[in-house]
């Protein structure tokens, strides 16, 4: 145990006590703890298959987007198809939602819990954990590459974009 202000220790397991949202009822802390404990495995791999419907529903559609073409006419008269949207937009796009959502949640939650005050959970848990993505990100991506192979960042202008305003959030 933490050594941590005793007042301020959670306590929903306890009798009498609860949390933001469990126990759903006050009868379900008399309940034995291995029949809770697979009550709750069974409610969380429920979230999680929502949660992948969500996630397959969003991937679907930033396929349907990027896939989308238009027919354009060139000077010279003749017409092609392009593509509607930039597949790497659209799939950064994605990474940024699935890395950043749980926080973006937890903050929200925190949030509520603290009656619409800033919490310990807000803005620094979001900004902390997008560096460690970022950081863990590049570091296996470098990590993956095979001896003897090299590569090179393509548009420096969005790196240093992207530099410059993780570091800017970072001193924040």
């Amino acid at each position: 145990m933490s050594s941590a202000d005793p007042a301020k220790v959670s306590t929903i397991c306890r009798p009498g006590d609860s949390g933001l949202l469990l126990p759903l009822f006050s009868s379900e802390q008399t309940w034995p703890d291995p029949l809770r404990a697979v009550l709750y495995c069974f409610a969380m791999l429920y979230c999680f298959l929502g949660v992948s419907m969500v996630a397959d529903t969003f991937v679907e559609a930033i396929d349907v987007i990027t896939t989308h073409k238009r027919r354009i006419r060139s000077r010279s008269g003749e017409y092609h198809l392009v593509t509607s949207w930039n597949e790497v937009v659209a799939n950064l796009s994605l990474m940024a939602l699935g890395s950043s959502a749980p926080e973006i949640f937890l903050s929200v939650i925190d949030l509520f819990r603290q009656d619409m005050h800033a919490g310990d959970l807000g803005g620094a848990t979001i900004v902390g954990s997008a560096a460690f993505n970022l950081q863990v990100i590049v570091a296996v991506c470098i990590g993956c590459l095979p001896p003897g192979e090299v590569r090179s960042i393509e548009s420096l202008q969005v790196y240093y974009a992207t530099a410059a305003f993780s570091i800017w959030a970072y001193a924040w």
